[in-house]
C-alpha cells in the first residue's frame, strides 16, 4: 500500500494571493483532495483496449530504427546525443539521450515533458549515473511535423473523435518504444527502467504504465487527465479548458476520454510509483491530479502533497520550503530505487 509523506509546513487549507478569475484550489482542503477517488466505472473494453495498443507498439521492435548524433556540451561526464526513432506507425520521434560517459549506466530512465514541449535536454539524472532518454512528444519540437498540432489547446483535442484516433493513444505508444530504445542501446541493463514525467508527461506516464511491465520505479509530477468527469466541471488555464470547451460543445467525446482517464489507469499500476500532487494549480486542475495520486496503491508508493504547481508564489512567501521538500523526498526515493537496482555502485 501507498503512503503519504506531507511536509510539516504544509497546512491543511492554502491562503494564495493571486489575480486569476477562478480559484486554483477550487475549494478542497487538503483532507478533501486525499480522499477523492477514480471514477467508479470504466469502460467494458478498457484493458483490452490498451493492451492491444501495447502490443500493437511492442510488435514493431524487431524494425526499429534509431538515430542518434552527438553534440558537444561543456560537460565532462555525460555524453549527449540528439536521437530519433521511428514510431509504430513510422513517425519519426526526436529528442535527446544523456548518458554518463565512458562508463555502464546504472539505470535506465524515459523522462517525459509537460505540455510546453521540450526544447533542450536535461543532464542532471545521467550526472548521478543514469541512461536518460528525453523523447519531445510528437508535434512538438525535435517531433514536430506538419499535421500534428504543436500548441497545446489543439495537440490536447487532435483526433479525439475515437480512442483509435485521439493523439494521445500515439503519445503513449512512443513512450513505450522509447524504452525499447533505451533497452537495445544498453541491454545489458534492460532490467533497469524508470519512468519520471511532470504534468502532460505524468498523465501520459499514469496511461503507460500499468501495461509495460519492464519498469522498475517512476515518478509522476502534478499529472494532468485525472477524473476527467471532475475535470470537466471546473474551467483552468492548461489544456485542460480546450477539452472542457469541446466537451460543452460535443459531450459525446466523454465517450473517448473515459479510456484516457489517469486515475482510472493508475489504480492498475503495480510499481512503486512517487506521485507530487499540487493543492493549487491553475492549469491541472488539484482534484484531478489527486485521483492519480489516490489511485496508485502499489507497495512502496508514496503521495508528496505539495502547495502549488503552474505558478510562481511570491518570492520569500513561507510555503516556498514545501516545494524544496518535497524534491528532497522525490531524490531519495528515486535514488533508493536506483541502488538496489547497483547495489555495486551505490
Amino acid at each position: 500500500m501507498r503512503t503519504i509523506e506531507r511536509c510539516p509546513d504544509l497546512p491543511d487549507r492554502l491562503r494564495v494571493c493571486h489575480a486569476l478569475p477562478f480559484d486554483p484550489r477550487f475549494g478542497y482542503s487538503l483532507p478533501e483532495l486525499l480522499a477523492i477517488e477514480p471514477p467508479p466505472e470504466e469502460p467494458h473494453d478498457y484493458a483490452r483496449f490498451w493492451r492491444q495498443s501495447y502490443e500493437t507498439a511492442r510488435a514493431t521492435e524487431g524494425r526499429l530504427r534509431i538515430e542518434r548524433r552527438e553534440v558537444q556540451t561543456a560537460l565532462e561526464d555525460v555524453t549527449v546525443c540528439e536521437i530519433e526513432y521511428y514510431g509504430y506507425d513510422g513517425f519519426k520521434v526526436g529528442g535527446w539521450l544523456c548518458e554518463p560517459k565512458g562508463r555502464e549506466p546504472r539505470a535506465l530512465m524515459v523522462t517525459g515533458h509537460g505540455y510546453g514541449g521540450r526544447e533542450t535536454y536535461d543532464a542532471a539524472w545521467a550526472r548521478r549515473g543514469c541512461a536518460v532518454l528525453l523523447p519531445c512528444a510528437r508535434g512538438f519540437h525535435r517531433s514536430a511535423h506538419d499535421g500534428v498540432p504543436f500548441v497545446a489547446a489543439s495537440h490536447v483535442v487532435h483526433g479525439i473523435e475515437s480512442k483509435e484516433s485521439y493523439l494521445l493513444r500515439a503519445c503513449v505508444m512512443d513512450l513505450w518504444l522509447a524504452g525499447s530504445v533505451l533497452q537495445q542501446l544498453f541491454p545489458n541493463r534492460a532490467d533497469r527502467l524508470i519512468f519520471t514525467g511532470g504534468s502532460f508527461g505524468g498523465g501520459l506516464g499514469a496511461l503507460m504504465l500499468p501495461w509495460d511491465a519492464r519498469y522498475r520505479a517512476a515518478y509522476l509530477s502534478v499529472p494532468t487527465f485525472g477524473n476527467h468527469p471532475i475535470r470537466l466541471r471546473y474551467p483552468c488555464t492548461g489544456s485542460g479548458e480546450s477539452v472542457r470547451r469541446l466537451w460543452l460543445r460535443e459531450p459525446g467525446i466523454e465517450r473517448t476520454l473515459r479510456y484516457y482517464d489517469a486515475a482510472l489507469a493508475a489504480r492498475r499500476i503495480t510499481i512503486p510509483v512517487a506521485t507530487e500532487a499540487a493543492m493549487f494549480d491553475p492549469a491541472v486542475i488539484p482534484p484531478g491530479q489527486f485521483s492519480v495520486a489516490n489511485a496508485i496503491q502499489s507497495p512502496g508508493s508514496v503521495t508528496l502533497p505539495t502547495t502549488h504547481g503552474h505558478f510562481d508564489l511570491p518570492a520569500g512567501a513561507p510555503e516556498a520550503v514545501v516545494p524544496l521538500w518535497v524534491g528532497r523526498r522525490v531524490m531519495a526515493f528515486l535514488t533508493r530505487h536506483i541502488d538496489r537496482m547497483d547495489p555495486v555502485s551505490a
